[in-house]
């Protein structure tokens, strides 16, 4: 009975630091939410639908990307495709999170309900904690405050949409762009064939835009040029090299 009372404990406890350890990252994800938020509803979104991509989807740069294809008229497969090419890192994030060896003793239901709440920001956290707290209770605590702060997020967005000046919402349509220029940017500054590289998908989408769809363009430059890079961009030793050289 007392060693029952202790794991209870213990777990409780897990939990609690992951609640804690997600904290900061509400100061990121609620304006972003407001952002995409405000995003949908200018692109035809309903409240409702607004709110329901962030409950069940729950992407960030996905759902923007989504809503900001949907708003120039891409057809579904383009903003299937679209989105999932994006959404292909998380795979790699959830593999390397369910690696770590105080998860790979877990079972199998909750790992799938932490591996929903993987995103960039959470697994950053989780790959930081050492493996006394790296279990899937930890996760799911992180999970639970940035799903819950996006989300509520989402709603203030969606019920003040129809109160904000257009200049406002029309202004916060850059907010994907500057979301990944500021994901691109500090690995760029250290790796110059990388930087290349998106300067080769830069010019490679600009030049289809002009024979095709724009959202075709966006995926079919991603993957050629993605493919190109898999043969000439290591994000290993460059870097380090860099260092090594300052």
């Amino acid at each position: 009975m007392t060693k029952s009372v202790k794991s209870d404990g213990n777990k409780l406890n897990c939990y609690i630091d992951g609640l804690r350890a997600g904290v900061p990252l509400i100061l990121g994800y609620v304006p972003a939410a407001i952002a995409y938020a405000l995003i949908a509803r200018q692109a035809g979104f309903t409240v409702w639908q607004t709110c329901a991509m962030s409950m069940f989807v729950f992407t960030g740069a996905g759902q923007m990307l989504a809503v900001g294809m949907y708003a120039r008229g891409a057809s579904m497969a383009a903003i299937l495709i679209a989105t999932t090419l994006l959404g292909l890192r998380h795979i790699i994030m959830s593999i390397c999170c369910m690696n770590r060896p105080s998860m790979r003793k877990e079972k199998t239901a909750p790992k799938l309900m932490a591996a929903f709440g993987i995103t960039d920001e959470s697994f950053s956290v989780f790959c930081t904690v050492d493996d006394s707290k790296a279990n899937v209770r930890f996760l799911i605590g992180v999970f639970a405050e940035i799903w819950l702060s996006w989300n509520v997020g989402t709603l203030i967005g969606a019920l003040s949409s129809d109160f904000l000046p257009a200049i406002v919402t029309a202004s916060l349509s850059i907010a994907l762009y500057a979301m990944f220029t500021a994901l691109l940017t500090p690995e760029l500054t250290h790796n110059g064939r990388l930087a290349l590289l998106v300067l080769m998908t830069a010019v490679c989408n600009t030049i289809l835009g002009l024979v095709i769809s724009p959202s075709w363009a966006l995926i079919i430059s991603t993957l050629v040029c993605a493919f190109i890079g898999v043969f000439f961009v290591d994000l290993g030793t460059e870097g380090e090299n860099d260092s090594e050289r300052q």
